[in-house]
């Protein structure tokens, strides 16, 4: 039997690697794990969770305005960059910290180095050179922002990488993209003070959500005063001599920003990882290609997360970690459950949503009963604000279980995690329909939708 340095090698410091290399170390198994940059990945050190602090900051300056009408007197208020990406960066480095004492207490050896594959159980460690190797190897690179190295003047352009760190924040911006990230971004920049514009090559931002989230969250960007201009790219960015930028669009327009920003997607980061040596295969995109097992061509070899370019959201990259574990160390094969995961669009207003959307769902069954509630949230009577909430549920006529739930407002996010379990359960509308409305709440409308807003036969809305 060959003998080995280690049991298992994580290439990747991320929420997945760091993961499957704490509860494998755990298991008493002789682990290491390499990161080139920072222990958390692109969601603790530059994704989801300064994105959220950023969120959070943006979302007082409406909170200011509002409290007016619950009669608080509100002095004048100041806004402070420096000050918020300070604390920003306390909070991840002590995330960061606290990822590097669970493997550390873990038993895990910790290398802060990039690493490359030498073959399929051999890794060499780039800041020293040192060349080690494994029986079993984790591939979680994750990544990297879409830098789009056609557009002339791209050089000019930031990511969401750069945007968490930016020495000031800019009088005016534009944002490239209609995802996940170029939505948030635009809401965060425009609630702290930033002239906003978003730019989407599609009709409709938020691709593949619910037409019912989609519309709506587009119309009351635009009513707050970020402009958004569907149906056209960036041409060209130019630094011009007031050292701001000057941007042509694909429409024609000339758009004068200090900043512009490209959120037009993510690609995985196998760039010169060595896989070719080990044996692991990748589609033409980069992404390495796995088995329901996470094995990828090599059979000793797993990849998990963003790198396998599939479902770009740390949970999911967090439990095919643990499928991991379990599979290459426990004997038991375990495949990951793709089915149903729940997300949340961290925008103001807020969306979460998890199951089909209605048009997905009209492709898949003949005939849906569609349920949908939009009212004026409570908290907003008072305040004047004339936002509203969206609350939809796509039901299977044929047997009543609810395919998919998509909610427009405040709290969105938290309340999906919550039907996530009722989805994924197989609850149908008679259970919901059962249970008791917690009055006053904005969710009673999940149970209280007892007739079909509409129906859907074979495709066709029927009133």
């Amino acid at each position: 039997m060959a003998s080995y340095d280690y049991d298992f090698f994580v290439i990747g410091g991320g929420s997945g690697g760091v993961r499957a290399a704490r509860l494998v170390a755990g298991m008493g198994k002789k682990v290491a794990i390499a990161e080139e940059y920072r222990y958390g990945g692109t969601c603790v050190i530059r994704g989801c969770v300064p994105k959220k602090l950023l969120v959070y900051a943006s979302h007082f300056s409406e909170e200011f305005e509002d409290a007016a009408g619950y009669g608080w007197t509100v002095g004048e208020s100041r806004f402070d960059w420096p000050t918020l990406i300070r604390n920003k960066d306390r909070e991840i480095a002590r995330l960061e910290g606290l990822y590097k004492m669970g493997l550390g207490n873990a038993g895990a050896e910790i290398f802060e180095s990039r690493a490359e594959l030498v073959d399929n159980h051999s890794v060499r460690i780039l800041n020293s050179n040192k060349i080690v190797t494994a029986d079993k190897i984790l591939v979680a690179v994750g990544g990297r922002a879409n830098h789009v190295d056609g557009l002339e003047g791209h050089e000019l352009a930031i990511t969401s990488n750069e945007a968490f760190d930016l020495p000031e924040l800019p009088k005016a911006i534009l944002i490239a993209g209609g995802g996940y990230i170029a939505v948030e971004f635009a809401n965060i920049f425009h609630g702290l003070g930033v002239e906003t514009t978003l730019i989407y090559r599609g009709a409709e931002i938020l691709k593949n959500f619910d037409m019912d989230m989609r519309r709506p969250l587009h119309k009351a960007m635009e009513a707050k005063g970020i402009r958004i201009l569907c149906g056209e790219v960036i041409s060209k960015i130019v630094r011009s001599a007031d050292d701001r930028l000057d941007v042509t669009t694909s429409a024609g327009k000339n758009l004068k920003v200090d900043q512009t920003m490209l959120a037009i997607g993510r690609v995985p980061n196998t760039a010169n990882l060595g896989l070719d040596k080990a044996g692991v295969r990748v589609d033409e995109a980069g992404a390495i290609i796995v088995d329901e097992h996470m094995r990828t061509s090599s059979e000793n070899i797993f990849a998990v997360g963003d790198v396998t370019d599939r479902v770009q959201l740390t949970p999911v990259a967090i439990h095919e970690a643990m499928c991991v574990v379990e599979t290459a160390f426990r004997d038991n094969p375990t495949t990951p459950d793709h089915d149903l995961i729940a997300t949340a669009v961290f925008s103001q207003p807020e969306i979460g949503t998890v199951g089909l959307s209605e048009d997905e769902a009209a492709g898949r069954f003949d005939h849906l009963e569609v349920y949908r509630a939009e009212f004026r949230p409570m908290r907003h009577t008072l305040s004047g604000r004339q936002e509203k909430t969206i609350m939809k549920l796509v039901v299977n006529g044929a047997d009543r279980k609810v395919l998919g739930a998509h909610i427009l407002g405040p709290d969105a996010g938290e309340l999906a995690q919550i039907l996530a379990i009722t989805l994924k359960a197989g609850c149908s509308k008679d259970d919901f329909d059962r249970t008791m409305a917690v009055h006053p709440t904005a969710s009673e409308e999940l149970v209280t939708m007892y007739q079909p807003t509409y129906r859907v036969e074979n495709g066709q809305r029927v009133e």
